[in-house]
């Protein structure tokens, strides 16, 4: 026996013994006896394991606890039923003859070949009598020892011990890589924990150099992370600098302060949202799109107009004139809606030519400063900056702060997902340009970044939106997910709900993460779709506990149901449990985060 075996057999000798494997069994699923000097433990959610023989070779099979059983056949008879009734205990039958069952579901088998442990699969049902043993870290340690370099930790085995053993690779087709873009989805209801569990995973990415990570920040939860030092005791600030800067991975962050716009068609979609037709006396939304038409048209087919002239007032005069022509005359019919829009650009002519102060030329250039300025970067120019070179930065874009002048809801609604919008076409259209000139180059081709979108469901709702803008960035977002994934761009999908995210969005991700909240009605439906109707695995799920209901913040729990190819435990393809570390030095520890102090 090699070495490897034998530390293989002493980290089995040295775990605790549950139960054996008991009647019926199939290697769908195990039924399990409990030995007596379990049935006190905790056992629901745990992972097991044991050890069998397989064509020839030891094999070692976890998976996880998803239900235990109490049976007495002499408490369901009538006759002694009706005296538990009346007596409550019966002697010598209650508690005495009590027999406690056990459900584990298998998520991965590993053949050991002269030491070498390999991925194989349950292909027989063990023996009644086999020994089911707890698993331990040393035992995961060992059999993972090939892979210990691309393990990432997130948490604990549900309600247990252990740390499940996680791993995300880059989308790149190199050694560590998957040779392709994952989609991944984080579901939960508000406090689930999702925004955390997402820094996480984008930590996990951050520590490929040549891995981009693109981040649409609608709250302004990412950024909020990593503008403030790390506060040991909050894990919302676990993406911070620091850390980053430990894996060599740097990071920028943009906001309005220096974003640069660009593009006709966003400038004049500006002017409708600061309500600069509405004042200009066209007042029915139709009409103003119509006329937002001629405009567009306008700026763009007039050559010795360009983006940075729009805040100079010859433009605004210009334009206003354009439209006091042939314009409003294919706007209205009528002739009182014709002069009514004509008296008002005459008379914001005459205040500008006087030098009195105008509101419309204010909207106007209100609009233009985010056009304008040699320090700010343009979408193209930031997406640019995470699709192409060698060693890629984190990238934050943070709409969270909306300018002073902008009602809160009218910000939310329209301006925020026209930005958002910009990004998303600037992202899509660059990536199959930079897919296309890399193998034009005879380079490898893929891009190898992940771009998450928080709030995903209110970009990409199931339901049909009323709003145009919404329903072309759920369009523009279907698309990408459907053809970016051989270029190397994953999307990384942040959703409070699961049945009002678009279903073609759902059905094209790769791994999922469900967090507490999803155990009712319409949202219960799609997890169990989802999960492939697994009853046991569903019911596990079911008992989350809410992590606000915990007495304390130190006692909170997080847990999450996954699935998908995000850990070398999963690979026969069903779901793992996991409740995630809590406080930062867990998390920090056990991926050798930890910051060195001098």
């Amino acid at each position: 026996m090699d070495d490897d075996s034998k530390s293989i057999e002493e980290a089995i000798r040295r775990s605790e013994r549950i139960g054996t494997i008991g009647s019926p069994s199939s290697t769908a699923g195990l039924s399990l006896d409990i030995m007596g000097t379990a049935v006190n433990k905790k056992l629901l959610g745990e992972l097991a394991f044991f050890e069998f023989y397989q064509d020839g070779m030891p094999h070692y099979s976890l998976g996880q606890i998803t239900e235990v059983i109490l049976r007495n056949i002499w408490l369901e008879d009538p006759t002694i039923r009706s005296l538990a009734r009346q007596k409550g205990i019966v002697n010598p039958v209650s508690g005495q003859q009590d027999t406690h069952l056990g459900q584990m579901t298998i998520s991965s088998v590993f053949s050991n070949k002269n030491g070498e442990f390999a991925p194989s699969i349950l292909g027989t049902v063990p023996p009644t009598g086999t020994y089911i043993h707890l698993a331990t870290d040393e035992l995961l340690n060992k059999l993972l020892e090939r892979y210990k370099n691309e393990v990432f930790y997130l948490g604990h085995v549900y309600g247990s011990i252990p740390k499940l053993p996680l791993w995300f690779k880059d989308f790149s087709t190199g050694p560590q890589g998957v040779g392709e873009a994952y989609h991944i989805g984080i579901f939960g209801k508000t406090g689930s924990g999702k925004s955390v569990l997402a820094k996480m995973i984008l930590l996990a990415y951050a520590r490929y150099k040549d891995m981009g990570i693109f981040v649409l920040d609608p709250q302004g939860e990412f950024a909020l992370s990593l503008k403030n030092e790390r506060k040991t005791e909050d894990m919302k600030y676990i993406l911070d600098q620091e850390t980053l800067a430990q894996l060599q991975k740097k990071c920028e962050i943009y906001d309005l302060n220096k974003l640069k716009l660009s593009g006709y068609v966003i400038f004049v979609e500006l002017l409708r949202e600061y309500k600069f037709f509405f004042e200009l006396g066209i007042k029915d939304s139709e009409y103003q799109e119509v006329m937002a038409d001629y405009v567009i048209d306008f700026l763009k087919g007039d050559k010795n107009i360009k983006l940075e002239d729009l805040s100079n007032k010859n433009v605004f005069i210009k334009t206003l004139n354009y439209m006091s022509g042939k314009p409003i005359e294919r706007v209205y019919a009528g002739k009182s809606g014709i002069d009514r829009v004509k008296g008002v650009i005459e008379e914001t002519l005459q205040r500008v030519s006087n030098g009195i102060e105008d509101r419309l030329l204010e909207k106007w250039l209100k609009v233009s400063q985010f056009f304008q300025g040699n320090d700010r970067k343009t979408p193209e120019q930031i997406v640019w900056q995470s699709l192409y070179p060698d060693e890629r930065p984190l990238i934050v874009i943070d709409l969270s702060q909306k300018p002073s002048d902008v009602e809160q809801d009218i910000w939310d609604r329209k301006i925020k997902p026209l930005l958002i919008d910009s990004f998303l076409e600037a992202i899509t259209r660059m990536a199959e340009f930079v897919y296309h000139k890399k193998e034009q180059e005879h380079r490898e081709s893929d891009l190898n970044t992940l771009v998450l979108i928080d709030e995903a469901h209110r970009l990409a709702p199931r339901e049909k939106s009323e709003n145009e803008r919404l329903e072309r960035i759920k369009s523009r977002l279907i698309d990408a997910v459907r053809t970016t994934r051989k270029y190397g761009l994953g999307w990384m999908f942040i959703s409070q709900t699961l049945s009002s995210l678009d279903k073609e969005i759902v059905e094209q991700l790769r791994i999922m993460f469900f967090g507490f909240g999803l155990a009712l009605g319409t949202e219960f439906q799609s997890l169990r779709e989802l999960v492939g109707g697994d009853p046991n695995a569903l019911k596990l799920y079911q008992s989350f506990r809410d992590p606000a209901s915990s007495f304390s913040i130190e006692t909170r729990e997080y847990s999450f149901m996954t699935i998908g190819p995000v850990s070398p435990l999963s690979f026969a393809g069903t779901p793992l449990f996991f409740t995630a570390f809590n406080k930062p030095e867990y998390f920090l520890n056990a991926n050798s985060l930890v910051i060195k102090k001098e």
